[in-house]
């Protein structure tokens, strides 16, 4: 749905026009897993995929929710009742920028929104982010609160570590409202300086694939706390703040101090090799050789499946099957357990790899994979 249909729908729910209608992309991350709650690097890029918010501000303490993709009427919640923990259900996002606006200080008094979204849920392109992002950058332009994006980002990943409860990092919050079309944004996490790295694969002849598996992920999971807890105490081990701290050139002598810690090793050294594969990325990209990247994500997958275990076969069969097919590299994308892979190729060699992806999906008796291209594109703004 455009601008002018979430409007309409806005008017139906709610008895009068939006005050505005305000857009925040999906992400995929080219490399850089799992190292942004380590203060590490990152690089992702905004998809076309996004989540459109239709708003209007309340003075009356209420906060009314629709989403188009949800089943069920308008839900209504006090903003004096919010709490964290207390809201299973997707209103929990939405909630959560509420309430951290609130506790920030920011004079929020209510609003109406109505929801609708192209991003795919639970395929590890960051739904929730854009939900979040798209909902703070609406009320602060509603309510004229002075935040920078950075601020609005961090304001967004507070609502969701805190209030919907899912350890996340800063990475996807701050790709929803940072990116820019034609570029993947090199973020430094730990003090969020950012560089918009030119990522023009079209020119080389050259497309991005997501592959979405189809299998569903959830970052409020056990799984995904238990790998950021093993992060934090493996730097605590080693006297460090976070792992960004330790440099690649002496990742052997800070594992050979884990001693028997085999579990925070693994850790350890994907996250120290991460961080090393996305500066190579960005000295590949600046240098205008994006076909040779290709390698570092085969790489970034194999370390993902193999030191910090959050694969799984319909990802690992993406990964093998397309580089059995000429692809330059693939990886999977996202948290992990599910969700997407990306797969670099040649602009004429895309339909035989989707092809031969989705016979493999058969053969092996998986549900069918989503396969659409990757265009890198804008990040959160308002469309009227």
């Amino acid at each position: 749905m455009g601008a002018q249909q979430v409007a309409e729908r806005f008017a139906e729910l709610y008895g009068a026009r939006p005050q505005g209608v305000w857009a925040a992309p999906g992400r995929v991350n080219l490399i850089g897993e799992h190292t942004d709650y380590n203060d590490g690097f990152v690089m992702p890029f905004a998809l076309p995929h996004q989540t459109l918010a239709a708003v209007s501000r309340r003075d009356d303490g209420l906060l009314r929710l629709h989403s188009a993709d949800m089943a069920g009427g308008v839900v209504e919640l006090r903003l004096d009742t919010l709490a964290p923990g207390g809201d299973p259900a997707w209103t929990a996002y939405p909630a959560g920028v509420v309430w951290a606006l609130r506790e920030a200080g920011h004079p929020v008094t209510g609003a109406d929104i109505h929801l609708s979204s192209t991003v795919p849920t639970g395929a590890g392109l960051s739904s929730s982010a854009a939900l979040e992002v798209v909902i703070a950058l609406a009320l602060c332009d509603l309510y004229g609160l002075d935040l920078a994006r950075w601020q609005l980002a961090r304001l967004c990943q507070r609502a969701e570590n805190v209030y919907v409860g899912a350890p996340t990092g800063i990475m996807d919050q701050t790709a929803a409202a940072c990116c820019e079309p034609g570029h993947a944004l090199f973020l430094d996490t730990r003090d969020l300086s950012q560089r918009q790295i030119p990522f023009d694969l079209a020119a080389e002849g050259l497309r991005l694939l997501v592959v979405d598996t189809q299998v569903k992920h959830a970052h409020s999971g056990g799984e995904y706390g238990k790998r950021r807890a093993g992060c934090e105490k493996g730097a605590a081990l080693l006297g460090v703040t976070a792992l960004r701290d330790i440099a690649y050139a002496g990742l052997d002598a800070a594992l050979a101090r884990l001693g028997e810690e085999e579990e925070i090793r693994r850790l350890v050294r994907h996250v120290v090799t991460e961080d090393e594969r996305v500066e190579r990325t960005v000295a590949l990209l600046r240098a205008g050789t994006p076909r040779a990247i290709g390698p570092i994500l085969t790489e970034g997958h194999a370390s993902l499946r193999d030191d910090f275990r959050i694969s799984c076969p319909e990802l690992d069969l993406v990964v093998e099957t397309a580089l059995a097919h000429g692809a330059l590299g693939a990886r999977m994308t996202g948290g992990g357990f599910g969700g997407s892979a990306i797969v670099l190729t040649g602009t004429a060699d895309v339909p035989s790899l989707t092809e031969a992806l989705e016979t493999a999906f058969t053969a092996a008796e998986f549900k069918a994979p989503r396969v659409f291209e990757a265009v890198p594109s804008a990040g959160a703004r308002r469309l009227a």
